[in-house]
């Protein structure tokens, strides 16, 4: 083989190998996709502070507070959201269930942590810590 052709195979391999490297790279860049099984989701010892109501104010609140609530049905508060709760309505319109209106309405599904730490909240008792 002359120079010139050594050359250009060596050109080619380094193009595959750099364009198979890159397409690879981004193959799942979803933490949801790396980990669906919720390996660091923390479901002791629920905060509702902490943990519950910033999901339900980034998720729900926009379209059920105040007087103009969607659906008569408000989420600003401890109790606006344990009664929703008890209504029972909240986790199959979270979880988008058949029979519920899924929510956030218009908007993707809660990831699979935040639903799973929502039960858990639940089971805890529903307590405002």
């Amino acid at each position: 083989m002359d120079h010139q052709t050594i050359k250009q195979t060596g050109r080619l391999l380094l193009m595959f190998f750099a364009l198979s490297f890159l397409l690879s790279s981004c193959y799942k860049d979803n933490e949801e996709d790396l980990y669906p099984d919720g390996n660091n989701c923390v479901t002791e010892n629920v905060s509702f502070s902490k943990t519950i109501q910033p999901v339900i104010n980034n998720n729900c609140v926009s379209c059920h507070s105040g007087a103009g609530a969607s659906a008569g049905i408000r989420l600003g508060n401890h109790s606006e959201i344990v009664a929703s709760i008890d209504g029972g309505r909240f986790l199959g319109a979270i979880k988008h269930e058949q029979g519920f209106s899924a929510m956030p309405q218009g908007g993707n599904k809660l990831n699979s942590c935040a639903i799973s730490q929502i039960e858990a909240w639940i089971a805890q008792g529903k307590l405002n810590n």
